[in-house]
């Protein structure tokens, strides 16, 4: 086999076109249909009955018990369940946007369907979990020419919103590296379904919360692409133990590593450093991490930012973070207008201090102005695309392999 290792990518039909900086016309009230009640698809409707300029007109989740009482509760009158009821949610109702906050593998047929029905789609993260669904969903949207966003909140956290635009104002000066991940030790709260994708899967299943943020960074698909990626993982151990425990069956077939590290390279040379670890006892992480000619930032374990002036070149203290007061007061200069002043509400109406608040408040603004949004299509296919471009690379003994050109330039 050669290396690097390039996959078949389909060719674009002649009935469609890219959606890249694709701009609808202004939606002045989004009229908004929500397809699960979890959790998440819980506070999406909260959050989304707080914004002006939307209003949620349509449920959908397979518990009529909860159809029925959310529907109460926010008085909306369009209310359907079941396993297919999305389906005739999507063809029955005059929708703008479908919001979508299902369990993973149900994330692109819902996608689709409400793409084909002409509605533009807002998908909970990862949309998808195949190179097949992610051609699949790109396919849809460049037909239908409508907006698909994958709901990655972590881009809209403060610290990544405030150095993000340091960047763009060439504070640490060229972007060398960044990394990314995700630590989180799920422990009791692993639902099933998501621990039998765990066993069957191997490689990076959830990297979009890394890869978000980095990819903003390095302006990739606007003025860089990621080129190819290499990955390895450890040996599972706790998570053979994990589903043993909470499914009570053999998992002697168990898949996914402990530790997945991947490492990406862009066109312009950059790097990426991705990593997953669900199982092992560590303190929450996303990793994030800003490594720039003039400067470097870092957000876990501890708030960090340095950077470099001129006269400081031979100054050993050049190696020493600013105070942090400095770092703070620099974050809010930086941090964007929209978030300081949607901050205090969303500290009431976000658990995580307000970022999937921001996110809703962003796609809703830009439907409302007839904007392109702020992650488009292409975005999700290459955040997930990491899934299996990983589980390719780790099944090659970590052998280099392209990312597909989503864009098809």
């Amino acid at each position: 086999m050669q290396y690097p290792i390039v996959l078949d990518s389909p060719l674009r039909h002649v009935n469609q076109k890219h959606v890249l900086n694709l701009r609808v016309e202004p939606i002045p009230l989004v009229k908004v249909g929500i397809v699960g009640l979890g959790e998440r698809g819980l506070r999406a409707v909260e959050r989304l009955n707080c914004i002006e300029g939307t209003s949620v007109i349509a449920i959908c989740d397979v518990s009529t018990e909860k159809v029925e009482k959310i529907g109460r509760q926010y008085h909306i009158k369009h209310l359907f369940d079941g396993n297919e009821g999305y389906r005739q949610m999507c063809k029955e109702v005059d929708l703008d946007l479908v919001y979508i906050c299902t369990d993973w593998q149900s994330h692109t047929p819902i996608t689709l369907e409400a793409l084909y029905s002409g509605h533009h789609v807002a998908v909970e993260v990862p949309a998808a979990l195949s190179l097949k669904d992610i051609w699949a969903i790109v396919d849809a949207a460049e037909k239908t020419q409508r907006h698909c966003m994958m709901l990655e909140n972590c881009v809209y956290d403060f610290f990544e919103q405030s150095t993000l635009q340091m960047v763009r104002n060439g504070l640490f000066g060229e972007i060398i590296h960044v990394e990314g991940g995700y630590a989180h030790e799920i422990a009791n709260k692993w639902p099933h379904w998501r621990l039998e994708i765990n066993k069957q899967l191997r490689g990076d299943i959830y990297p979009t919360h890394g890869m978000g943020p980095a990819c903003q960074l390095l302006d990739i698909h606007r003025t860089d692409d990621l080129d190819y990626l290499v990955s390895m993982d450890s040996l599972s151990i706790r998570g053979k133990n994990t589903y043993q425990q909470y499914m009570e069956n053999d998992a002697d077939d168990f898949q996914n590593g402990d530790q997945t590290t991947s490492i990406i390279r862009t066109r312009k040379g950059k790097t990426i450093l991705l990593q997953h670890n669900v199982m092992t006892p560590r303190p929450y992480s996303r990793m994030y991490q800003i490594v720039g000619s003039r400067g470097f930032a870092e957000k876990y374990p501890q708030e960090q930012i340095l950077l470099q002036q001129d006269e400081d070149i031979m100054n050993e203290g050049m190696h020493e973070p600013l105070s942090k007061d400095i770092t703070s007061r620099l974050l809010r200069e930086y941090e964007p207008e929209y978030i300081t002043q949607l901050r205090p509400a969303g500290a009431k109406l976000d658990p995580r201090g307000g970022m999937a608040y921001f996110m809703d408040n962003r796609l809703i603004y830009c439907l409302n102005h007839g904007l392109p949004l702020d992650m488009d299509v292409y975005d999700l296919a290459e955040w997930c695309a990491v899934i299996e471009l990983s589980h390719i690379s780790i099944l090659h003994g970590s052998a280099p392999v392209k990312f597909p050109d989503f864009i098809r330039k």
